[in-house]
């Protein structure tokens, strides 16, 4: 999917050799279960395998994108006017985030492949997720698109 013509930050959280090497083993192993009936039907089916897997991989990306007056982090979006402070977070402070310090009703897009988040405080009264944690590759630049950003705290 192509970056919206408005988004001023865009980035996918592709998977990395290792996930994408994961995903074409699975779809792999679906031919060799088959090699004992017919050769060519494994072939062909492990193939398949392999293409359906790198899709779905592929698909199930999430896209992490500030545009349009609002911030999009996988399936979810809010209006840039009700985001606070974003912190960018990574080694100790990422871990301490996601573990001890996490509130269970704060809104989570994370990948394990990528070690770099931002947290965005929410300021809307109405909303009762605190903060949202978005994985990202560049987590300053993600922060500073935020505060440069209008806001509404």
């Amino acid at each position: 999917m192509l970056a919206h013509v408005n988004d001023a930050f865009h980035e996918r959280l592709w998977p990395g050799p290792t996930g994408w090497l994961v995903a074409a083993g699975l779809g792999a192993l679906v031919g060799l279960v088959l090699f004992p009936i017919s050769t060519a039907l494994a072939w062909g089916v492990g193939i398949a395998g392999v293409a359906l897997a790198l899709v779905v991989a592929a698909a199930l990306t999430p896209r992490v994108a500030v545009g349009d007056g609002e911030l999009r982090a996988g399936s979810a979006h809010v209006p840039v006017t009700l985001l606070g402070s974003a912190t960018p977070l990574s080694g100790e402070a990422l871990r301490a985030a996601l573990g001890p310090d996490l509130d269970a009703r704060a809104y989570v897009c994370l990948r394990g492949w990528v070690h770099t988040a931002v947290r965005v405080e929410l300021v809307d009264p109405e909303d009762p997720t605190p903060y949202w944690i978005v994985s990202t590759r560049r987590p300053e630049a993600l922060a500073a698109m935020l505060g440069a950003a209008p806001s509404g705290g």
